[in-house]
Order: C-alpha cells, then sequence, then structure tokens
C-alpha cells in the first residue's frame, strides 16, 4: 500500500503577513508544497492530503487539481474548532485552532494507510521523501513510528538564532527524547564557526552532527486512537489558555515514555529551508534556482 502525504497548511502565517501556503517561490511561481509533492511523487507516495481550515478550500482545489491531476490522489482535511467530533462536550473559544497534532487528528477518518506529515512552508530535499516512504512501506508498525534527523548545521540561518528540537537518540537509532532549544545560532569560537544553544545566560556548544526535528514524522493509523485521548486530557487542562497548543512531539514523547511506541530516527543529510518571516523569501527563491540551476529540479515542475 502507497502512503500519504499529510501536508500541515491550515497555519495563519501571522509572522509572514500573508498566505506562504502559496506563495511562489520557483521560477514559475511554483511554491514550496509544490517541491515536496513533486519529491513525494518520485519517491512513491499514494496520495496528497492537504490540511487546511475549510475557507481555503477553494484556493487550493485551484491551485493543486490541474497541476496533480492523473498523477497523484489528492484530499483535504479540514482543521476546525469543533470539539464535539473528538467526544469533547466542552465550549472553548479561540482564534487559532489547536496546533500540529490536533491539525493531525482531523484526519482520522479520512487516512487508513500509513503516513507521513509535513509543514507547508518548509522544504525538506527527496532524499527525506525517499527515505521517509521506504521506512513507512517496509518498517512502519502500530507501534514503530519515525522522524526525519536533520544535521543540526543543515538548519540554521546566518542571519539569528533559531528554536530547534534537539534528538536524543539511542544505540539503535530510536529517539529517546526532544530538547527544545530556543535559541540556537552559529558562533564563531577560536577561528572556527560553531554551533551553540544559549539557556538562562549559559552557551553550550552542539556537535555539527546532532539530529534535529523539521516536523517531519511518519506515523501508522495506530497514532490516532493515541491522540484523541491525549488531546481530549489536554483540553481538559488548558480550556482557560485560548493560546495553548497540542504539538505533536506532545504525543511522541508521550508514546515513547508510556513504552508505547517507538520513533526510528531517519538521518539525512539533506539541506532544510523554511519561511518563516518576509525577509526569508528571497533566501529561499536562491535556494530554489541554485537547485533548478545543478539539474535536481526541473525549471518547470509540471506541464500544466
Amino acid at each position: 500500500m502507497k502512503p500519504t502525504l499529510l501536508i500541515l497548511a491550515a497555519g495563519m502565517a501571522s509572522r509572514y503577513g500573508s498566505m506562504k501556503q502559496i506563495d511562489g517561490f520557483g521560477p514559475n511561481r511554483e511554491t514550496i508544497i509544490d517541491y515536496s509533492i513533486y519529491d513525494a511523487i518520485k519517491a512513491g507516495f499514494g496520495k496528497i492530503s492537504f490540511i487546511i481550515k475549510e475557507e481555503f478550500f477553494d484556493t487550493f482545489k485551484n491551485i493543486y487539481e490541474p497541476k496533480l491531476k492523473g498523477l497523484v490522489e489528492t484530499d483535504y482535511v479540514f482543521q476546525d474548532f469543533n470539539l464535539k467530533k473528538y467526544g469533547i462536550e466542552r465550549e472553548v473559544e479561540r482564534v487559532k485552532p489547536w496546533g500540529t497534532a490536533h491539525a493531525v487528528l482531523s484526519a482520522k477518518d479520512q487516512i487508513q494507510e500509513p503516513f507521513c506529515v509535513i509543514n507547508a512552508d518548509d522544504f525538506y530535499g527527496y532524499d527525506s521523501f525517499k527515505k521517509m516512504a521506504d521506512f513507512l512501506m517496509t518498517e512502519a508498525q502500530d507501534n514503530h513510528f519515525s522522524l526525519m534527523g536533520y544535521q543540526i548545521d543543515k538548519t540554521l540561518s546566518d542571519y539569528g538564532s533559531v528554536s530547534r528540537g534537539v534528538c536524543k537518540v539511542d544505540e539503535q537509532g530510536n529517539m529517546t527524547q526532544i530538547n527544545e532549544r530556543t535559541k540556537v545560532f552559529f558562533k564563531e569560537i577560536g577561528g572556527e564557526k560553531k554551533i551553540v544553544y544559549e539557556e538562562n545566560g549559559i552557551e553550550t556548544e552542539l556537535p555539527r552532527d546532532s539530529r534535529v526535528s523539521m516536523n517531519f514524522w511518519g506515523f501508522t493509523p495506530a497514532v490516532f486512537k493515541e491522540t484523541e485521548a491525549l488531546f481530549k486530557k489536554f483540553v481538559e487542562d488548558h480550556y482557560e489558555n485560548p493560546k495553548s497548543e497540542f504539538f505533536i512531539p506532545i504525543v511522541a514523547d508521550h508514546l515513547i515514555k508510556e513504552g508505547k511506541a517507538t520513533f526510528k530516527v531517519i538521518p539525512t543529510a539533506e539541506k532544510w529551508f523554511g519561511v518563516t518571516y518576509k525577509e526569508d523569501k528571497s533566501i529561499v527563491q536562491e535556494n530554489i534556482s541554485n537547485l533548478v540551476k545543478r539539474g535536481v529540479y526541473p525549471e518547470k515542475l509540471w506541464n500544466n
């Protein structure tokens, strides 16, 4: 059974200032999502599922259906504020949905095959999709999931600090925990470019090959049952905080600690880049332009 690619595209893009999910970055205004889908099809994924707000449905359908018709199956999942479908009777007023794990949970009735989850505004590279597809088709089990592990030095910016989930990995290649480092950056130390994170005013060096999560996860549908139970508890614990978010690492951390699932950290040497702020756009365009010049991607991704 071919796996499904689940794309998290329901974010409001508040820091970016517009809908970055459908902004053009390639030579023919290809979106970052276009490159992810192109790589996913090439890697063997059989369906592309977009997690969006319902009001974006026509926009996404008009953009992606003409491109993908005949190439891959498409599906749309709506992330909304309806808690009753999870058996939660509480009414909670919120401006934003409940976060990435809630977004994944929104797909529980539409996905019956192994699947992976990615961010719409992150560029992951073909090697990552190929390795994830292979894992989902040959290794994934209801108690064995995965995470793409990027080398930390391939994910940093030259323009300031970033937040990264740094993985601890055991001898079997499975994640034992993720430590969220909120201020990671390059620093010149003794004439060498090192990687450090700062916490409570103390700087600590990180190895260049430390593996970090860029929110690229592999699951089987078994994760939905566990996620739903955790989400009910999360809403009960956080309903008075309208900005609280239910993230995928919360689910992963729980499953690992409870001994319910392992997460294989799949290493990749791909360079990751993403779009958070308007200023990132020119950097992403330059990176994609270089990949096109090297022949990694065709000048025009789609023939229509």
